[in-house]
């Protein structure tokens, strides 16, 4: 039997970094996102999966996620979904499957692919969604929206919008 002592460090190297396991895997996880000391989003997890040991960081979320936006007013929207990526280096999260996004003042959005870019602060999706609330029952191909949902861009709509007719102000002068 022959023995040979050598530094293996860099074929252990060269084997651990084809390797795609997970640096950690944690349960029930809060991540917290603010600015200037303030809050403005809070991502809830039962099941947080870590590949920050690849070269393309990112964390998964395979048994869903939550993530709860606040504008400046402190009112709360939220979006829901069956799974999530956050991908660490663009700060973008990919939530999928039953997407929900639920606005303070009662809107809901459904789609079943959505992103969340948190540097911009800004959601969209180039999916189908519908969108109600209590103005509008619409469909579209694409969103663009900000976090607190009051500006947004979509593709072509389909579906119901109500509008509230005025009065025309001109007057005709009776003398011509």
């Amino acid at each position: 039997m022959l023995l040979s002592c050598e530094d293996n460090t860099k074929a252990l190297k060269e084997i651990n970094s084809s390797r795609q396991d997970p640096l950690g895997i944690a349960s029930n996880i809060r991540m917290v996102y603010s600015d200037s000391l303030k809050i403005q989003a809070i991502l809830k997890a039962p099941k947080h999966v870590d590949y920050s040991n690849l070269e393309f960081k990112f964390a998964e979320f395979p048994e869903g996620l939550e993530v709860l936006f606040f504008d400046k007013l402190g009112n709360q929207n939220k979006v829901v979904a069956d799974y999530g990526i956050l991908y660490n280096q663009t700060k973008i999260v990919d939530f999928k499957g039953n997407v929900v996004l639920l606005a303070h003042d009662g809107s809901r959005l459904e789609t079943d692919q959505m992103y969340w870019d948190a540097e911009k602060e800004w959601l969209f999706t180039e999916r189908p969604f519908d969108f109600e609330n209590e103005d509008y029952d619409l469909a579209a191909t694409r969103l663009d929206t900000n976090k607190e949902f009051s500006k947004f861009q979509t593709g072509k709509l389909t579906g119901t919008i109500a509008l509230e007719e005025q009065q025309d102000t001109l007057t005709v002068d009776e003398k011509l």
